[in-house]
């Protein structure tokens, strides 16, 4: 260690000024703050500053729970905030929707191995579950069990991430700090936690895309959102007074738009006056009537088919090529004006729901180091994996810690938040992220580099889609995209996110793939 003046040293602690505190520095620039505590013999440092931190899972999820059960497996340290007021609080809010992959792809192993010794009985492996069900047979006794339990700390929100006594900005010997997890509690109290490592599985659930166009609010948006709803409301129980005998217009073109529109069309059959309108910006819906029968999962393709035979029925008005630039509200209405290949155009609603998917809270996370792809917002590894530009079906590489890290030491995104915007999230794929990254906080590295997937690949890819609305498969096989096997089998689909999100769209080569037949 280079020299430093003796006054100096006597008028600090180990060589370091602000010793043991949050604001330690080392007396000579040329080592670090650890080197130059070690060097000086100090007797409040271990091996590392971080020892005896606990890691800090954000959200009890699927995901965020998986990630507890092996961390707990591994006799690691670690507490799970959940900003709801239960674990699976997000998957709750959509509840009565049910998933299209049966029991035996939304569970995780080590969660299971927990779960065993209680008694615990797993459901029938092909029972499709709702998202109900999801938290009241699995989830909810999951955060019972004896390695959990007490670790789960509910209506505690994360609402910073930084480094203990670092901006991020600050370099020097910021690997050496433990990170720091700002979090308000129940009663407001604001808390900071001290982490050795921080695995965020908050999800997206809450943070929508707007309505507006090149993803930007429209005009008036803001001011109608008394008028709007989040992409699965319960039409059919709890919010079903909100759209009896009303105008409702939807707005999307993913699986949670079909379930919508499909509840309302139930709705409409038994309820006088109740009217559905349905806007898409493409010129197709091609991609969200799928493959019908010959869809690998039979709920998905049934899904499609109901909602083919309902337009064509005239049950739900369909408006191609509507993309919305306005909003009016008044006289307990609202007006949303949209530019159409015949010009503007004005539909005025009771209710809008907007089932236009989700993006990441960045917000939360700026004081820390990212390396995130600028498209997908996806861990810069891991999105040429998921990009949906190029990729729509639901084979996903395999890929772990490695994959996910960042430049900020010790913080992962795990779940439906590291595919960022990507629509593309398989549940049993955010089970081995998490898997992948605790074997790597414990030292097992090769643990954390043996990544495997569990996923039976689905029949439907790219361009074996054979409906009449697009009436022609192209070469039978599926671009660069992913490979088809001979027979249809089910694939493991998300719950991180609701139904609408995660599953693979049929289209060609993802987003690329919407330029549809002009007659379609």
């Amino acid at each position: 260690m280079a020299e430093v003046n003796q006054s100096q040293v006597e008028s600090a602690c180990c060589g370091v000024g602000g010793c043991c505190t949050g604001t330690e520095r080392s007396l000579d620039p040329t080592v670090t703050v650890t080197e130059a505590k070690k060097a000086a013999g100090c007797g409040c440092v271990d091996d590392t500053e971080q020892a005896g931190l606990p890691v800090v899972v954000v959200g009890a999820g699927p995901v965020g729970l998986a990630a507890a059960a092996h961390l707990a497996e591994r006799g690691l340290d670690f507490v799970v905030l959940e900003a709801g007021d239960a674990v699976g609080a997000a998957i709750s809010e959509w509840g009565h929707v049910r998933l299209f992959s049966p029991w035996r792809y939304d569970t995780d192993a080590a969660a299971r191995r927990l779960l065993e010794p209680t008694g615990w009985t797993p459901p029938a492996p092909d029972t499709l579950p709702t998202g109900a069900e999801l938290v009241r047979d699995y989830l909810t006794p999951l955060a019972r069990v004896p390695e959990l339990a007490g670790r789960i700390h509910t209506r505690t929100r994360m609402v910073a991430v930084s480094r203990q006594g670092m901006d991020v900005t600050r370099t020097l010997g910021r690997d050496e700090r433990p990170l720091l997890v700002r979090t308000v509690g129940p009663d407001g109290t604001v808390t900071d936690l001290p982490a050795r490592a921080v695995i965020d599985a908050s999800g997206t659930w809450g943070h929508g895309n707007p309505l507006g166009h090149s993803g930007l609010p429209a005009p008036g948006e803001e001011e109608a959102a008394a008028r709007l709803t989040g992409p699965l409301p319960d039409v059919l129980g709890r919010d079903r007074d909100r759209f009896t005998g009303r105008h409702t217009l939807v707005v999307g073109m993913g699986h949670s738009a079909a379930n919508t529109l499909l509840d309302l069309a139930e709705l409409a059959r038994t309820a006088p006056g109740t009217r559905i309108t349905w806007a898409v910006r493409g010129s197709s819906v091609a991609r969200l009537y799928g493959g019908g029968d010959a869809d690998g999962l039979p709920a998905r393709g049934a899904l499609g088919t109901r909602l083919k035979n309902a337009v064509e029925n005239n049950e739900i008005d369909l408006i191609r090529g509507f993309t919305i630039t306005r909003f009016t509200t008044g006289d307990g209405a609202v007006q949303v004006t949209g530019t159409t290949e015949d010009g503007d155009r004005v539909i005025t609603a009771d209710t809008v729901v907007a089932a236009t998917g989700f993006r990441p809270d960045l917000d939360i996370l700026r004081e820390v180091r990212l390396d995130l792809d600028p498209a997908t917002q996806a861990p810069t590894k891991l999105a040429p994996l998921i990009d949906p530009n190029f990729h729509s079906c639901g084979t996903v590489p395999p890929h772990g810690e490695r994959d996910l890290a960042h430049p900020e030491p010790g913080f992962y995104l795990a779940g439906m938040k590291s595919y960022g915007r990507a629509p593309t999230f398989l549940l049993a794929t955010g089970y081995e992220q998490v898997r992948s990254i605790v074997a790597a906080l414990a030292g097992d590295r090769d643990a954390a580099d043996t990544v495997q997937l569990d996923l039976p690949e689905t029949g439907v890819c790219s361009t074996d889609l054979v409906t009449e609305d697009r009436p022609t498969a192209q070469d039978g096989g599926c671009g660069t995209s992913c490979s088809t096997p001979s027979a249809a089998e089910p694939i493991s689909i998300s719950t991180g996110a609701p139904t609408g999100l995660g599953f693979s769209t049929g289209i060609e080569h993802g987003y690329s793939g919407e330029a549809e037949p002009a007659d379609a």
